[in-house]
């Protein structure tokens, strides 16, 4: 009786653990049968090694256990930052960084994981950065690298997007973060640059000494000018004029026995000024005083002296 009571309790036991067992292999297969496309992913579907052209979105999706995969492309926007050397027209050597910032189109996704795989950026995006930056760098001198920055990138951008759009990816941003080049090139852009501020500043001293000049020329002329008017306008009158406003009314009380000293006679010059004023002629130039010697006057003093 007990033999069989430990059969089926065993037989019960065997059931059990089958019905564990085909039930985990369910719950497995149940779980295989679903994928998750993270945000900001596509799903390329593989079945037993052959791309499919359609691609999942984000979200949950069912495939077929253990036959399809799922491999997820990144289709946010990524950064890739590539160092270059290159050489400029004048044969300058020319280290560069890009910065580039890119993303694969979603509808591009199976193509770009068949045709090239998830390692895209290393196969495509980092070697075309170079090539466009040489090719680029070769047109121009290692002067208008620096002064054209801007329209150089811009062609960098285009060459670059003509080389890796056709793969399904789309250049968001362009960045040239550096442009270096050697030590000696460097102290030949400095030694010019000093050279150009000094030549700047001798023709700026230049031009302060020819305004200088100019100033003081027509500081002259207008000095000559106003002595030249000042000239015109002096007569005989006010030459007398000064000359009794100025005199005390005393005669030297030493005169020289030299005939060029000479007395003006005062009375007469004031007569001549009264007569002229008289008549209203003041367009005629006034008489010249009579002058008197000092010699005849000592003489006629002299001759008094002897009369009395």
């Amino acid at each position: 009786m007990s033999d069989v009571i430990d059969v089926k309790t065993g037989s019960k036991a065997g059931k059990i653990v089958a019905a564990v067992i085909v039930l985990l292999i369910v719950v497995i297969i149940g779980c295989s049968a679903f994928t998750t496309v993270r945000a900001g992913h596509t799903g390329v579907v593989v079945t037993f090694g052959k791309v499919s052209s359609s691609v999942l979105g984000e979200g949950l999706h069912l495939k077929i256990p253990f036959i399809q995969q799922v491999v997820q492309i990144d289709n946010r926007v990524q950064k890739a930052e590539v160092d270059c050397s290159s050489a400029s027209k004048d044969l300058q050597t020319v280290t560069s960084t890009i910065a580039l910032n890119y993303k694969v189109r979603n509808s591009a996704s199976a193509d770009i994981y068949q045709n090239v795989g998830p390692d895209f950026e290393s196969i495509i995006v980092s070697p075309a950065i170079q090539e466009c930056v040489k090719a680029v760098t070769a047109k121009y001198t290692a002067e208008q690298l620096i002064t054209e920055r801007q329209s150089i990138g811009d062609q960098m951008k285009d060459l670059l997007g003509e080389k890796i759009n056709s793969y399904g990816i789309d250049i968001e941003i362009f960045n040239i973060i550096t442009f270096e080049f050697t030590d000696e090139y460097n102290a030949a852009i400095e030694a010019k640059q000093t050279a150009q501020q000094n030549a700047l500043k001798a023709e700026q001293d230049l031009q302060r000494i020819k305004v200088e000049a100019e100033q003081t020329v027509a500081k002259a002329q207008a000095e000559a000018e106003a002595y030249r008017l000042k000239s015109e306008q002096i007569t005989p009158q006010m030459i007398a004029m000064e000359y009794i406003d100025k005199w005390d009314g005393k005669l030297p009380a030493v005169a020289g026995g030299d005939s060029s000293s000479m007395l003006i006679d005062i009375s007469q010059i004031i007569a001549q000024m009264e007569e002229t004023a008289g008549n209203g002629n003041t367009s005629q130039p006034a008489a010249q005083p009579p002058v008197q010697s000092v010699q005849d006057g000592q003489d006629t003093f002299a001759d008094e002296e002897a009369a009395e």
